[in-house]
């Protein structure tokens, strides 16, 4: 309905659900407002009333149409927004489960830094990011960096498993917004800002800027592939890491 993207993520339908209330409400709005609206032109144009009536309505019917409008949306934002912001924003998943990824943007790129197998990251320097050969600024003399993988505009996920994405930015405000997984949120100079979500659905879709971020604005697209368990650490396997090359290092950038 309302012509939105499929949901390949697992809040995505409450998301979508919000969304659909909201626009039932305006439906009702508009067509209430422009009836009445109609309707005041109609049974008050002058040739009906050629003398002007300075007694107005009498009756309170408006207010409490008004005070009914105001409930309605106190219903949306207490009923639904507010529990949904408590569930899906402030709670994180147990880190344990969860795949976490460093996503650094830029103009015009979206450097995605995975942990690898031992599940840390390595320690980064802004001092030592290089455009072309080390983007995200990873330390390589630190011993937690050996294992770990960076990637430009490829976002590799598995299936079932909630993804932690820490977000920021080295430049300007960007913001990282994926449609089929109902997630968007601008990345802000010198903040880290953790997003997550859980991938539903195999198969691909993009990563887009939805924040205009300078002359090259349309060009800053990523791609996100959902993989099943077993071909995610397959994938995982195949990259080049800090501390040595793998098998095939084609979709990785340290190779």
């Amino acid at each position: 309905m309302l012509g939105l993207p499929i949901n390949a993520s697992a809040h995505g339908y409450e998301i979508d659900s919000i969304i659909l209330y909201v626009h039932i409400l305006m439906l009702i709005l508009f067509l209430g407002w422009g009836s009445f609206f109609i309707y005041t032109l109609i049974r008050f144009n002058k040739k009906a009333n050629p003398k002007a009536n300075y007694h107005g309505v009498q009756n309170h019917i408006s207010s409490k149409l008004e005070v009914a409008v105001v409930v309605i949306e106190a219903i949306l934002l207490v009923g639904f927004s507010i529990p949904f912001w408590a569930k899906h924003v402030n709670t994180i998943p147990n880190r344990t489960d969860a795949i976490e990824i460093r996503v650094v943007a830029e103009q015009f790129a979206w450097n995605i830094h995975y942990a690898g197998k031992d599940g840390v990251f390595g320690r980064v320097n802004p001092k030592l990011m290089d455009p072309q050969n080390n983007p995200v600024g990873i330390d390589s003399a630190d011993p937690a960096a050996k294992d770990d993988i960076v990637t430009i505009n490829q976002l590799h996920l598995a299936i079932g498993r909630p993804v932690i994405v820490h977000l920021t930015t080295k430049d300007v405000i960007h913001s990282f917004a994926l449609p089929v997984m109902r997630v968007k949120q601008d990345a802000i100079p010198g903040m880290s800002i953790p997003v997550w979500f859980t991938p539903v659905k195999l198969g691909d879709s993009e990563i887009a800027c939805a924040q205009l971020c300078g002359i090259g604005h349309y060009r800053m697209k990523g791609y996100v592939t959902v993989h099943t368990p077993e071909e995610y650490d397959k994938w995982l396997s195949e990259q080049s890491t800090i501390g040595g090359a793998s098998d095939d290092s084609s979709d990785s950038f340290w190779n």
